[in-house]
C-alpha cells in the first residue's frame, strides 16, 4: 500500500481541484479500495474519526486539504473492522494467570515433569498458577492417586491452583485448600462443587466451576506487582486483536474484584486502548446483589463513542457438558456430580429475574453463559420476565450449545441475541463425538445448531472466546460455512455474524458495524476478497491494515 502526503496538487486528469468550502478536510482519503458491498465505489474520505464520504476517486478529493494523508490501497479488499463479540482479551496474553504450563493432553502421572519444571521454576513461596489439564485424564479411574496427593507431593508447603483450558475447573492442592478455607465440611458453593475421592470419600482437589473461581481470584490477588503484569499482559490481548482486524471487543468477563477495571482504565487514559471495549463487569454468584448494583451503577460508562463502555455485564447460568456442570432438561448419562444429574446454575432461574430487572433499573443489559438446554430455557425465561417489565436492553445467550426445539423461536421473539463460537476444528467438521458419553449420540448431533437458530431469525453472532478457540475472526468464519446444514448459509450471513450482528449485541449498532458515512472509521483491509475465496481458503487471507476511529491500528508494512 502506497501512503502519501496531499498537498493540493494536481489530479490524475491534470485539472487542478481544490476543496469545497463546505467539506470538511480530510485526516485519510483511502483510494482504489475493492469496498464489501460497495462495487461503484473506490474512495473512502474519513475526518475526525468518522466516514464522511464513500464512493469515486475524484468526488473523494474535495476532502482533500493540506495535511492529508492518501492511502493507495492497491486493490486491497475492504470491510468493516471485525466485531468480536466474546473474547477474554485481558487474562488471556496474561502471565498474571500463571506459567505454569501442563500438559493437554497428559494423564495424572505423566503430568509430573511438568509439575515439577514449574517447582524449579518457582521463586518463592507465594502461589502458583498454571493451566492447561484435561480433566477426563486427571479423573481416570485407572489412577492409583488422586490429584491431591500427586500435587501435595511436589508442592508440599505453598498453595498451588491449576485452571483447566476452558476455566471451568481448578486443580488444587491442600495448601490452597488450607488459604480458601475448604475442609470436608465447606458447603458446596452456588454455581460449583468441591470433589471427593469415589472411593475415601477424602477431597481429591478438584474443583468445579465457581467453587474453583473463588480459590483462583484469592491467588490472583496474592500476585506481587499484579497490576504492571496485568497492564503487559492486556497490551499483549490487544496486539493480538488489533493484527487479527479486531476492532471492536465485548469482553468475556471482568473479574472486577481482581483489580482489573483499573488496568483497563489507565489503558485508555494512556491513549493505549487499540481497540473499543464493551466492558462485562462480572456478576459474583455468591455476593449478595446491593453493594454489586452499587459498583455497578457508579462504574458505568454508556458514551458509544468511547474506547471503553460498560453498560451490559456478564453472568453465566451454567458451567460445562464435559464437567458436568451444564445445566440439562434430561439428566446426564455421566456425570462427576451424581447427585446433580441435571448440573448446576451459577445464577438460577428466580435470581436472573431479579438480577436482569435490578440491572435494568440502572441501565444495564447481559451477555449471559448459557450452555446446556435447561440453562438456555431457564435465561430466556429470565429476559422474558424482564421484557414483562418493560426492559428494551441489550440482552446476548453465548455459546448456545444445546438449545431445546420449542426455545429456537424465542430467540427472537425475545430479541436476544445467539453467541456461537465456532472457531476450531471439530466445530467445523461438525463431530460431538465427545460429547456422546455425557449426553448420548441424539443430543450429542443437536448440538450446535446454528443454522436453526438463523432461519428462525435470531440475531447471530460469531466470536472466538479467545483463547479458547483461535482468535482469527477468519477461521470463524469460515467454519460457520463450513458446518454443512448446520452452519450459516453464506458469506454474506457469516460477514455479518462477526460485524454488524455483534454490533447489535452491544448496542452499538449505530455506530459500527458497516461501512456507512456517519458511522465510526473501524474498517480492515485484507489482500484478498473473501467473498470470492472457498471457504477452507478464507483463512489464508491476511490483514493488511486495521483502523479505528480513523486510527491506523495495524499496518503490516509497519511490522515487517
Amino acid at each position: 500500500m502506497k501512503h502519501a502526503l496531499l498537498t493540493g496538487g494536481l489530479l490524475s486528469s491534470g485539472l487542478a481541484f481544490h476543496a469545497n468550502a463546505a467539506s470538511p478536510q480530510a485526516d485519510i482519503i483511502f483510494t482504489n479500495a475493492n469496498l464489501y458491498q460497495a462495487p461503484s465505489s473506490q474512495a473512502i474520505v474519513v475526518h475526525q474519526g468518522r466516514f464522511v464520504f464513500i464512493g469515486d476517486t475524484q468526488a473523494a478529493m474535495q476532502y482533500q486539504g493540506e495535511h492529508t494523508e492518501t492511502i493507495d490501497l492497491e486493490g486491497a479488499f475492504v470491510m468493516p473492522g471485525f466485531v468480536d463479540n466474546h473474547n477474554h482479551i485481558f487474562e488471556a496474553a496474561s502471565d498474571v494467570g500463571g506459567n505454569c504450563e501442563l500438559g493437554m493432553d497428559a494423564s495424572l502421572e505423566e503430568q509430573i515433569p511438568f509439575l515439577e519444571y514449574c517447582r524449579k521454576q518457582a521463586k518463592d513461596k507465594s502461589w502458583i498458577m498454571g493451566y492447561g489439564f484435561t480433566l477426563e485424564n486427571i479423573l481416570n479411574e485407572d489412577n492409583n492417586r488422586t490429584p491431591l496427593a500427586v500435587l501435595d507431593s511436589i508442592f508440599p508447603d505453598q498453595p498451588v491452583v491449576l485452571m483447566e483450558q476452558t476455566s471451568h475447573s481448578m486443580w488444587v492442592n491442600s495448601m490452597a485448600l488450607k488459604k480458601a478455607g475448604i475442609t470436608l465440611d465447606t458447603p458446596q458453593p452456588q454455581g460449583g462443587r468441591i470433589l471427593r475421592d469415589e472411593e475415601t470419600g477424602e477431597l481429591n482437589g478438584i474443583l468445579l466451576d465457581n467453587a474453583g473461581d473463588l480459590v483462583m481470584e484469592m491467588a490472583w490477588n496474592g500476585v506481587k506487582d499484579k497490576f504492571n503484569q496485568s497492564y503487559e499482559g492486556l497490551m499483549n490481548g490487544l496486539d493480538e486483536a488489533r493484527s487479527h482486524g479486531i476492532t471492536t471487543v465485548g469482553d468475556g468477563r471482568l473479574y472486577w474484584k481482581r483489580g482489573w477495571l483499573d488496568v483497563w482504565q489507565e489503558a485508555e487514559q494512556n491513549g493505549d486502548l487499540t481497540a473499543r471495549v464493551s466492558l462485562r463487569p462480572w456478576i459474583y454468584p455468591t455476593e449478595p446483589m446491593k453493594p454489586q448494583l452499587a459498583f455497578l451503577k457508579d462504574i458505568q460508562s454508556k458514551e458509544k463513542t468511547a474506547r471503553l463502555v460498560i453498560d451490559q455485564v456478564k453472568m453465566y447460568s451454567d458451567g460445562i457438558f464435559v464437567n458436568g456442570t451444564a445445566k440439562t432438561l434430561a439428566p446426564y448419562l455421566a456425570t462427576y456430580i451424581e447427585d446433580s444429574p441435571y448440573g448446576l446454575n451459577y445464577i438460577p432461574e428466580g435470581q436472573m429475574e431479579n438480577w436482569l430487572t435490578e440491572l435494568d433499573k440502572i441501565g444495564y443489559g447481559a451477555h449471559i453463559h448459557a450452555i446446556g438446554d435447561g440453562a438456555i430455557r431457564e435465561s430466556l425465561n429470565a429476559v422474558e420476565h424482564a421484557r414483562k417489565m418493560k426492559s428494551q436492553r441489550d440482552y446476548t445467550l453465548t455459546h448456545v450449545e444445546l438449545v431445546n426445539s420449542k426455545d429456537i423461536p424465542r430467540f427472537k421473539a425475545l430479541d436476544v441475541t445467539a453467541d456461537f463460537q465456532v472457531g476450531s476444528d471439530y466445530v467445523a467438521e461438525h463431530d460431538h463425538s465427545w460429547a456422546e458419553a455425557f449426553l448420548g449420540k441424539v443430543r450429542a448431533r443437536s448440538l450446535m445448531q446454528v443454522n436453526r437458530l438463523y432461519q428462525a431469525g435470531a440475531n447471530i453472532s460469531l466470536s472466538s472466546d479467545w483463547n479458547v478457540h483461535d482468535i482469527n475472526p477468519l477461521v470463524g468464519i469460515a467454519n460457520s460455512l463450513l458446518m454443512d446444514k448446520s452452519g450459516l448459509p453464506d458469506i454474506d450471513t457469516a460477514i455479518a455474524a462477526y460485524t454488524i450482528n455483534p454490533a447489535k449485541s452491544l448496542g452499538l449498532a449505530d455506530e459500527i458495524g458497516t461501512i456507512e458515512v456517519g458511522k465510526s472509521a473501524d474498517l480492515v483491509v485484507l489482500d484478498k476478497d473473501i467473498t470470492n475465496l472457498k471457504p477452507e481458503n478464507i483463512p489464508n487471507a491476511q490483514v493488511l491494515m486495521t483502523v479505528l476511529q480513523g486510527e491506523i491500528i495495524f499496518d503490516i508494512d509497519d511490522e515487517e
